[in-house]
C-alpha cells in the first residue's frame, strides 16, 4: 500500500513530524490494504465499499457510511449536501475511488468533504491502481 500525505496550512504551519490521528488512520488503512490483498484490483468502487464496510465491522472500526454532510451560504444551509463514502472514529473522513489514477478532482472533493464537515483528516483511497492500493492523506 502506498501512502501520502498533503497537508493544507492555515495561518501558521503545523508540525510536519506530527501525524493526526495515527492510530485510527493506520487501522483504517489496514483493514483497506485487506481489502485489497483479497479482492485485488479491477473491481468497480460500490465493490470496494461494500467490501471495506464488511472489514470494518471485522476489524471493529466505528464507521458511518454515506452520511449527510450539510452545507451552508454565508451561514444559509444549502439543499445540497455532500455525501462521502464513510466517516471512521467520528473524525476521519474516507472517499474510495477505483481510477487507475487519482485527478486533481478527485483530491478537490475531498478537501471540500473536509471543509464542509470541519473535520481534520481525510483519507483518498485509490483501490484501482496496481500493483498497490494507494493511500492519499489530507490534513487540515
Amino acid at each position: 500500500m502506498i501512502v501520502r500525505e498533503f497537508r493544507a496550512f492555515r495561518g501558521q504551519q503545523n508540525n510536519m513530524t506530527k501525524i493526526i490521528y495515527a492510530e485510527e488512520s493506520y487501522a483504517i488503512q489496514g483493514a483497506c490494504f485487506e481489502v485489497y490483498k483479497q479482492m485485488g484490483c479491477g473491481f468497480l468502487e460500490a465493490v470496494y465499499q461494500e467490501c471495506l464496510h464488511k472489514e470494518f465491522v471485522i476489524q471493529n472500526i466505528p464507521f458511518v457510511s454515506h452520511p449527510t454532510l450539510r452545507l451552508y451560504y454565508k451561514e444559509m444551509e444549502l439543499t445540497k449536501t455532500y455525501t462521502p463514502d464513510f466517516v471512521c472514529f467520528d473524525k476521519i473522513i474516507v472517499e474510495l475511488k477505483a481510477v487507475s489514477n487519482i485527478s486533481g478532482e478527485h483530491r478537490a472533493q475531498i478537501l471540500n468533504y473536509l471543509k464542509a464537515s470541519g473535520f481534520k483528516l481525510g483519507l483518498l483511497v485509490n483501490f484501482g491502481s496496481h500493483p498497490k492500493a494507494v493511500v492519499e492523506r489530507f490534513a487540515l
